[in-house]
């Protein structure tokens, strides 16, 4: 499976980071036509969990087909994969139909097989170089205060490298706890995985998932200047539970 995807600056126009999709492709092309987005020149990079809960989650290969497209994978991509690679007893493939991902199981075991292979071939990590300085983005968080060790950690495959990917995948260690330390050796981390009521940033860590899939928007997360579209809503408390702010 991919570890760390690297791109360069983008001197043609925009790049923008978006949160979890859950199979809301139309909502996510019209959030893109509302920002103005160029095809031709703007760049799109997801947090993951393209798949499950929506209506529109078979369309993940025509998405990650656009050459503009680029997305770590989520916790709801790793059901997939291990569901097909390695759960002959089918455990894994029951947690991932109650979490939304009934719409795979209809299909024969070859298109299955397609989709887990797509899927998995989805970085870990992307590191995205920006006139500011380097931007990141990773499902759910970073489990170490320094970027350079995770770099690390996925490129040399040093011990205890499939723990730290189960924590890039699930955790939400920060946000629960509020923690403001940031992240070293990296100008910003985008993250999704933990609906927010608007993006909620914790010393430099960025969360972008606002429920675009369910009852709340897409933002776009403008990586060159890390202002987001809509524009942050101080009114509303950034915690989807309890009104925490």
């Amino acid at each position: 499976m991919s570890g760390l995807q690297s791109f360069g600056i983008n001197t043609a126009g925009r790049d923008f980071a978006v949160g979890d999709v859950h199979g809301h492709f139309t909502r996510l092309q019209n959030a893109l036509d509302a920002a103005g987005f160029d095809p031709s020149a703007d760049r799109l990079f997801s947090v993951g969990d393209l798949i499950d809960r929506g209506p529109e989650s078979a369309e993940v290969d025509t998405w990650l087909a656009k050459p503009w497209f680029h997305a770590v994978r989520g916790n709801h991509e790793q059901m997939v994969v291990d569901a097909y690679r390695a759960d002959p007893e089918g455990r894994m493939r029951d947690m991932h139909m109650i979490n939304g991902g009934a719409w795979l199981y209809g299909r024969s075991f070859v298109e299955r097989g397609c989709y887990a292979e797509l899927l998995a071939d989805l970085p870990l990590v992307i590191e995205v170089e920006t006139p500011e300085g380097l931007v990141s983005i990773v499902h759910a968080d970073v489990p170490f205060p320094d970027w350079i060790t995770l770099r690390n950690q996925l490129e040399r495959g040093l011990h205890g490298r499939q723990q730290v990917e189960a924590m890039c995948q699930w955790s939400r260690q920060r946000i629960t706890s509020e923690n403001h330390d940031g992240i070293t050796n990296v100008r910003a981390v985008v993250v999704g995985h933990t609906p927010v009521r608007r993006p909620a940033i914790l010393g430099n860590v960025y969360y972008i998932d606002t429920g675009g899939w369910m009852d709340g928007h897409f933002t776009l997360l403008n990586l060159h200047t890390l202002e987001t579209i809509p524009p942050i809503d101080p009114k509303l408390s950034w915690d989807w539970e309890d009104g925490r702010g």
